[in-house]
């Protein structure tokens, strides 16, 4: 049985000054605000009066036409038509200073002459099935944070309404991070390049599939075992890598049972256990550019940190939102890829009420990053934008999640990732699809759990 497969290893400790009973959750009185005053995920339903329009709903299957919502289909915008509100470069970024990321500054002086964002109107446009809205409003009532995981929580995010000290609601926006809504079943064929200081590039492409037993209506909590997801990944080029693999078991509570991985090398034909795929291992695909924990914005434990939430409320900043052309298939990779950062001309940059966290690393603990300063998107609990600092206290790398929703699920996540780094001037992107035949399928059957076992990527890989 898998279960047997995910509850071997120690289990160690993260010494996270939590307090887990007085503030635990949030009372029913509170939780009816979702769906009423608050969005289903906990947002500020009304608008700004301005920019900000008020959430009605989102965008869904039954909001877009039937031939933009075939399976594995490239996504049609469904605002092709609106047109640039402003543009923001070095020149004029002082008039907006406290509506951008340190890091987008810092980009936009780096790249005086080339990076610059189009703002467009502000399209709130998160959506979710009705039986992930009414998990949330059930989390809301019974997820406690844990010294090392969350408990009491399915099919949702846990924590919707955040509530506690400062340390405590920073831990709980990550949380949400990670255990937001993306379907339940997916497979997608996709590349990822480094990008070097001259522009030159070459493609690493692997076929992935990701099962949510946390987002499986299917499942109970009992039934669970402690698993968020299951993570395997086959690369098919280029041919010098060709066959390899990562499986991945990704757990709730990773002081249970910390994150089990394993590789399989085509070459030996052999399986092995990956103990140190976690925190700030490079990613050899990524020329390290980019760290384990780097990967779909922040994964994993958060032990190393201090954390704290930065505002009381929500700020409102421009962040990227609604990428579709940035998947057009129309677009090759030579036009999105240019030197020291994607096209300026593609991204769509929205004004959105953002949640910011610090993470501070903690005395006698080692990382790469010293200093982490995340802007989460409050309608989805997507990560948008990451500023990422070094020893002595420098910017040193951006990350930023080009954000659109999978209107045909609905599930708000990312088009592309992107992974800036200041010093050396080159950068990773993650989850390029324009040159692929398809993007990402949710509508394929969840295989059975043995899928994702070693074994099972031992005969694959054969």
């Amino acid at each position: 049985m898998l279960k047997k497969l995910i509850t071997t290893g120690s289990a160690f400790s993260l010494s996270i000054a939590l307090v887990t009973g007085a503030h635990a959750a949030v009372s029913v009185q509170e939780a009816n605000k979702l769906g009423n005053s608050l969005t289903p995920f906990g947002a500020i339903k009304e608008g700004n009066g301005a920019e900000i329009p008020a959430w009605t709903g989102g965008i869904s299957r039954g909001d877009i036409p039937p031939s933009y919502t075939r399976p594995g289909q490239h996504h049609p915008d469904p605002f092709a038509n609106d047109r640039i509100v402003r543009t923001i470069d070095n020149n004029n970024k002082g008039q907006y200073a406290n509506r951008l990321t340190e890091g987008t500054k810092a980009l936009m002086a780096t790249y005086p002459d080339t990076f610059r964002i189009n703002v467009y109107p502000s399209r709130r446009t998160t959506a979710a099935p009705q039986w992930v809205y009414d998990n949330v409003k059930k989390n809301a009532t019974t997820a406690k944070l844990t010294e090392t995981g969350v408990i009491n929580a399915i099919g949702g995010i846990p924590f919707p309404i955040l509530h506690g000290t400062s340390e405590e609601k920073a831990l709980q926006a990550i949380w949400n991070h990670m255990l937001r809504w993306r379907g339940v079943y997916l497979v997608r064929s996709a590349s990822e390049v480094a990008v070097q200081r001259n522009g030159n590039y070459s493609l690493t492409t692997s076929q992935q599939e990701v099962y949510f037993p946390y987002n499986d209506p299917n499942v109970t909590p009992t039934d669970l075992e402690n698993i968020i997801f299951y993570y395997l990944s086959f690369t098919t080029a280029p041919a010098r890598l060709a066959g390899g693999a990562v499986l991945l078991h990704e757990t709730l509570d990773q002081g249970m049972v910390p994150r089990q991985a394993w590789g399989y090398n085509a070459g030996t034909r052999r399986v092995q256990r990956s103990p140190s795929h976690a925190y700030d291992t490079p990613i050899a695909a990524s020329e390290g550019l980019r760290t384990v924990d780097d990967t779909d914005m922040y994964n994993g434990a958060p032990d190393k940190y201090n954390w704290r939430l930065v505002h009381d409320q929500p700020v409102e900043m421009y962040i990227p939102y609604n990428n579709y052309r940035l998947s057009y298939n129309d677009l090759k990779y030579d036009d999105i890829l240019q030197l020291g950062h994607i096209n300026s001309e593609y991204p769509r940059w929205e004004l959105h009420r953002v949640w910011v966290v610090e993470a501070t690393l903690k005395p006698r603990e080692r990382h790469v990053y010293h200093k982490r300063v995340f802007y989460i998107d409050a309608d989805s609990w997507q990560i948008a934008s990451i500023d990422k600092y070094d020893r002595r206290g420098d910017l040193w790398r951006v990350s930023m999640a080009y954000i659109k929703n999978y209107y045909e699920v609905p599930a708000q996540w990312t088009g592309l990732e992107v992974f800036y780094d200041l010093k050396s001037q080159r950068y990773n992107v993650q989850q390029l699809m324009n040159e692929e035949r398809s993007t990402i399928d949710f509508t394929q059957p969840v295989p059975n759990k043995n899928y994702f076992s070693p074994a099972a990527l031992r005969r694959r890989g054969r």
